[in-house]
């Protein structure tokens, strides 16, 4: 939690206790139906929510904002970002049922009526949104092709409508296709950590499809 006061130093009193709370809550949860890997839980703050809020150091979503994250697992990056974005809509959409119920009970321990879940695969999914979140469910250029149609064209942030896409290791082979278009955040511009060395977060815009 030091961490994330560290980064985040304005945050609300409401999101601080939120943010203490997830922690318990997924331990409780976890325990039962397995979302994080249980040697990695220590890192919860570092590896899930600090991580999954490296999109709010690049842009700040105005509220009215419509947000699919796809491939969500646990819930991330939608919940931290649902809960650092009040006033923003989120999907979280997965193929695994049982991961969609933590989210579920979770949402209902903290009161987080700015997210909806969805039980279904990205091919055949067609509502649109504003943006498109995840973290690194598969190569990009095949992300790009499942969630493409996905993307509304009307613009209302400071960044052009598209995906975010967060992203380790070397993504060069990956970015080829859209190395003209593609914006890369190295998360390490942003937080100190060895674990974000490698870390980036991708911004493809819509408008360049």
């Amino acid at each position: 939690m030091h961490l994330l006061l560290k980064y985040f130093p304005h945050i609300t009193e409401d999101q601080k206790t939120m943010y203490r709370g997830l922690y318990d809550s997924y331990h409780y949860w976890n325990n039962r139906i397995n979302v994080i890997s249980r040697k990695d839980f220590p890192n919860f703050y570092l590896h899930h929510v600090l991580y999954s809020l490296a999109i709010a150091k690049v842009i700040r979503f105005v509220p009215g904002t419509t947000i699919l994250d796809v491939g969500t697992g646990g819930g991330f990056p939608g919940i931290p970002l649902a809960v650092f974005f009040p006033d923003v809509h989120f999907v979280l959409l997965d193929s695994v049922r049982k991961k969609l119920k933590v989210i579920e009970f979770i949402c209902k321990d903290f009161n987080l009526n700015n997210i909806t879940t969805r039980h279904a695969r990205i091919e055949q999914y067609d509502e649109k949104f504003d943006f498109v979140v995840s973290r690194a469910v598969t190569k990009f250029p095949r992300f790009v092709n499942w969630v493409k149609n996905n993307i509304v064209s009307r613009h209302r942030n400071e960044l052009t409508n598209g995906i975010l896409y967060l992203k380790g290791g070397d993504v060069a082979s990956e970015i080829r296709d859209f190395r003209e278009q593609i914006r890369i955040y190295p998360i390490n511009r942003y937080y100190r950590e060895e674990f974000f060395r490698t870390k980036k977060l991708l911004y493809l815009p819509f408008e360049i499809q």
